[in-house]
């Protein structure tokens, strides 16, 4: 069997195990499945180099991961209007087995994920020496560019007796250039010591409105592991994200984190870093000596 086939079976094999996720009510599974397959339809739509997929096809996956964004983000979405169905997802099942020869129109009116390259810590930062000058103006407004996909915020998990979870709501962030960014979004994460992963990786919708020195989010994000399970010395991580239409990347371009100790009901402010973003929290350099910050406000639910 060729690589391309074998790429295409385990592209299968994943929509359908997100599918049936889906089915049994697995929501929280079956987010994480449809995005994980989103990101690798995505990166095969980015290559430049791959000749397994005419531009024809490659457009079509592109599609495809749009309805599994469209999807994941009905299953995170408390209202039924406009959401994207089960059934609606699973007419799509032909198209990823037999995306080599399927030469029929695609199903739903849908757009392709914006082409926009999201780069891994450290990557940016050889690319980014004038950052500063990009946040002048005329980059163009918010409306010139396309809209990023929807978040990928999960549910609150289920209760267990004595056990606490935490919801978090992104109130705010201050910063001097607050106007200019554009489809800013935050990335959530919970990490150890070690900056390993605790939790699955969670991210906003871009922010509600922009007004004078803040972004507004109102975002509420649930920590996916009840309190007393977080490991000592863990962290929860917000970095904000920003797309860069000249460098046609989106950038991370501060972050700010709250320690186990930071947990209590009520509103919270915390300091924004520079980048790169420092998960072993080793060498901090605050963003601004302005006083602008991150302003959250937390809720703990607790069934006794």
């Amino acid at each position: 069997m060729s690589d391309v086939n074998k790429t295409i079976q385990k592209w299968h094999a994943s929509f359908r195990k997100g599918t049936d996720f889906d089915s049994w009510g697995q929501l929280v599974e079956a987010i994480d499945e449809y995005q994980i397959l989103a990101r690798h339809l995505q990166k095969e739509v980015q290559s430049t180099n791959s000749c397994d997929f005419t531009e024809d096809q490659k457009k079509t996956l592109g599609k495809f991961a749009t309805c599994l964004e469209m999807r994941s983000a009905s299953l995170q979405c408390t209202q039924s209007n406009g959401e994207f169905k089960l059934e609606d997802l699973k007419k799509l099942e032909p198209i990823i087995q037999n995306i080599q020869t399927y030469n029929k129109d695609f199903p739903f009116d849908v757009q392709p994920v914006p082409l926009r390259k999201i780069l891994a810590p450290g990557e940016e930062e050889s690319l980014e020496l004038e950052e500063e000058e990009d946040a002048t103006g005329g980059a163009g407004s918010p409306e010139a560019f396309p809209s990023r996909v929807p978040g990928t915020l999960l549910p609150r998990l289920p209760s267990e007796p004595g056990m606490g979870l935490l919801t978090i709501k992104i109130d705010k962030i201050g910063l001097k250039d607050a106007g200019q960014c554009i489809d800013p979004y935050i990335t959530i994460s919970v990490k150890d010591l070690n900056g390993v992963d605790v939790n699955p990786v969670q991210e906003t919708p871009v922010a509600s409105r922009k007004e004078d020195n803040y972004i507004h989010f109102s975002m509420d994000v649930e920590i996916q592991r009840h309190v007393e399970r977080l490991p000592k010395g863990a962290a929860i991580f917000f970095e904000f994200k920003h797309y860069k239409p000249k460098k046609r990347f989106t950038s991370t371009k501060c972050f700010a984190f709250m320690e186990l100790d930071e947990i209590k009901p009520g509103p919270i402010v915390i300091e924004l870093y520079k980048k790169p973003t420092d998960f072993k929290r080793k060498k901090l350099q605050l963003l601004t000596k302005k006083p602008l910050f991150l302003h959250l406000h937390q809720t703990l639910h607790k069934d006794c």
